[in-house]
């Protein structure tokens, strides 16, 4: 179906990208769950397009979709916070969705996982790409949780839309049976697991253990967490899809996109830690993971089950209710322009105060609000401490940093880079990695933590490269990382317990 409505008032943040507000878009919504399709048909129409871009959710799905744009013989930039890979007169770019130019124009925009838009810390990039991407052709895809709230952004703009739903091209069939029965027992495990399986943990020590403990059951297993690099997520999804690796264990990072070749999918829990507390897992991420299983072409039926049979009624309620947000406003951020206005309004270059004031604001409409900047608003805080002499403009850039604070190691070493530009210092990647050589598993979270470093380093080598000068050696010693974790991977011992291991010992 093809729509057009009437225009609300509320316009003054679509306005803010007016090369996207002079095209008179048409936007195709290709909404359905996992493995239905909706992502690949528009894959083909960027394709035959003239220029185009791809807008990733994450860092490995853009490479993913820049390799397989260049296997298609049609020249492909890559574009990251990280990384530029330019080719010379290439139209199409896929990058990730913060990277997105609203300035230039092309033919076909592909907006990937729309559902995103509920992320509380990322989610107003998917506002800014609904509401900007400046293609004459946009394709929005991902589940049907946002849809209402979407469409009445495009209403209120006048532009043309059309829908397509579809549904998954295999069934997905939620096991009558759990692994272990009643009650999970680390015994009654071994002999249930089959090939072709990916179980889910939601903690690095998690999958670890998990991983160490199958490859003892003599099972070959390929490991999936966050705190991996793009490049060893990419080499472990690899060795599962080919054959090297019989079962995958992973987080939810397996969710958002990766095409895997998973016959079913098996929940070791359903419980999260969302940064505050641990809580159950909700639909639409539920939806996400579960229905990774059964890839089409491959598999006639994809398969879901848990550790226990009580999860399978939490599984079954969350796979049959309705998913739909209950988003009230697109999310957005303060943009550079409205922070100097209100510095100067207000007389302060107090970062952390000023990103405070925006997130007191309530909406600036009744479609848009400002997105929770808790993260931002803390490293602001950080900044005007540490750095207070800092022109406003970098303390602005370096609260945009992606930076975790709950991880010690990462906020340290954001504050040295902050400190190397504020006293205009030259800062080094390190050059003491001769342990990077080695094949045992005892640097692994040793090598995750320079993991990070590197892309925060990668990252603000292209705003500062007087200070950031070795910018030429990220690839390299990226390189040296990603393989020093793929073989620590491959013989790391784990923790001895599981979380719920651990809980069970607790309450006997």
């Amino acid at each position: 179906m093809t729509m057009t409505r009437s225009t609300s008032p509320d316009l003054s943040y679509p306005a803010s990208f007016p090369v996207a507000r002079s095209l008179g878009r048409h936007l195709h919504f290709h909404l359905g769950p996992t493995n239905s399709g909706k992502t690949y048909h528009a894959l083909q129409v960027l394709q035959q397009a003239e220029s185009g871009v791809y807008l990733a959710p994450l860092r490995l799905l853009a490479m993913e979709v820049r390799d397989r744009l260049l296997a298609a013989g049609v020249p492909c930039n890559l574009v990251t916070g990280e990384e530029r890979q330019l080719i010379p007169g290439a139209r199409h770019t896929a990058c990730t969705v913060e990277m997105m130019r609203a300035d230039q124009i092309v033919d076909v925009a592909i907006i990937d996982e729309i559902q995103m838009l509920q992320d509380e810390a990322r989610g107003h990039a998917w506002t800014a790409a609904l509401v900007g991407a400046p293609a004459k052709q946009v394709f929005i895809c991902g589940s049907d949780a946002v849809t209402g709230l979407c469409l009445q952004a495009v209403e209120a703009m006048g532009e043309h839309y059309d829908i397509t739903r579809l549904e998954r091209m295999t069934p997905l069939h939620l096991e009558e049976q759990a692994l272990c029965g009643a009650r999970y027992r680390r015994a009654s495990l071994k002999g249930k697991l089959q090939k072709g399986d990916a179980v889910i943990a939601f903690s690095r020590k998690d999958v670890l253990t998990l991983s160490a403990r199958l490859r003892q059951w003599g099972w070959r297993v390929a490991s999936i967490y966050g705190a991996l690099s793009p490049e060893v997520r990419r080499t472990e999804s690899r060795r599962f899809s080919e054959g090297e690796a019989d079962i995958l264990v992973a987080t939810d990072a397996i969710g958002m996109g990766l095409n895997l070749p998973i016959r079913r999918v098996v929940f070791s829990t359903l419980h999260k830690f969302d940064g505050l507390a641990s809580r159950l897992l909700g639909a639409t991420e539920t939806r996400q993971i579960a229905g990774r299983a059964g890839r089409y072409g491959l598999y006639p039926t994809g398969y879901v089950t848990a550790f226990e049979n009580d999860e399978l009624l939490h599984l079954q309620h969350m796979l049959t209710t309705s998913d739909h947000s209950e988003l009230q406003r697109l999310p957005v951020a303060p943009v550079w322009s409205s922070i100097e206005q209100s510095s100067a309004r207000l007389h302060t270059g107090r970062i952390g105060e000023l990103l405070e004031r925006f997130g007191e604001r309530q909406t600036k409409g009744n479609l848009f609000e400002y997105a929770s900047a808790g993260v931002q608003i803390a490293l602001g805080q950080l900044i005007d401490l540490h750095t207070p002499q800092l022109d406003l403009a970098d303390k602005f850039r370096f609260a945009c940093a992606p930076v975790s604070l709950d991880k010690a190691h990462e906020l340290d070493y954001f504050l040295s880079c902050l400190k190397a530009v504020a006293t205009h210092t030259r800062k080094f990647l390190p050059d003491d990695v001769d342990w990077l050589a080695g094949t045992g598993p005892q640097h692994l979270e040793r090598a995750e933590r320079l993991s990070q470093d590197i892309s925060l380093y990668a990252w603000l080598s292209f705003k500062y490269p007087a200070t950031f000068v070795d910018a030429a050696r990220v690839p390299v010693l990226r390189a040296q990382v990603s393989r020093y974790i793929e073989r620590a991977l491959l013989v790391q011992a784990g923790y001895g317990d599981i979380t719920r291991e651990l809980m069970q010992a607790e309450f006997r």
